[in-house]
């Protein structure tokens, strides 16, 4: 699944306020290439593959934006190698949740009658017990999108081959219920 990049960033920025080990690799990912390739091989990606020369962690929304870059780069290399796999977009899930939960049922060959319970699972938060419930993290401030941040999170999608931030975006191979 995959959704907006800029959310995805500012949701793992609030997420490593709580998840220590994430945010000591990130801090330390300020100065040093080095961490990112740690926390991709953590991750179990190998790091090696994406570390982007001289990059580093230079404002709280790279660390979203490298991991959506990376998961996306590693589904287009699953398609490549003929893995019959399907993204799905968090958007297109959230407008139209019944269509797209029978959709994705019948991709996985599982029975198409499981569709109105998967959606009454949206109403709950599947991290409630955990420290990064909405209820925790929610209550940090989102970082800033300045115009500088722009630019330079913009060179890091390009070199991924994604679209701008603003841009909408369909990852080929989406699942849809049209």
């Amino acid at each position: 699944m995959y959704r907006d990049v800029e959310k995805v960033a500012k949701s793992v920025y609030r997420s490593t306020m709580v998840v220590p080990s994430a945010h000591l690799i990130f801090e330390v990912g300020r100065y040093s290439s080095r961490a990112i390739k740690i926390m991709l091989d953590s991750l179990r990606i190998d790091g090696g593959d994406y570390c982007v020369e001289g990059m580093r962690v230079e404002n709280n929304l790279m660390p979203g934006f490298l991991l959506t870059a990376v998961m996306t780069s590693a589904y287009r290399d699953m398609c490549r190698d003929g893995i019959d796999i399907r993204a799905v977009r968090y958007e297109d899930l959230v407008a139209r949740p019944l269509d797209m939960c029978r959709a994705i049922l019948e991709f996985c060959h599982l029975p198409l009658s499981l569709s109105e319970s998967a959606v009454r699972g949206f109403d709950l938060d599947s991290q409630r017990n955990s420290p990064i419930a909405r209820s925790i993290i929610g209550e940090f401030k989102e970082p800033e999108m300045t115009p500088q941040i722009k630019a330079r999170l913009n060179e890091l999608l390009k070199k991924f081959e994604l679209p701008p931030i603003g841009e909408p975006w369909v990852i080929e191979g989406t699942l849809s219920c049209s």
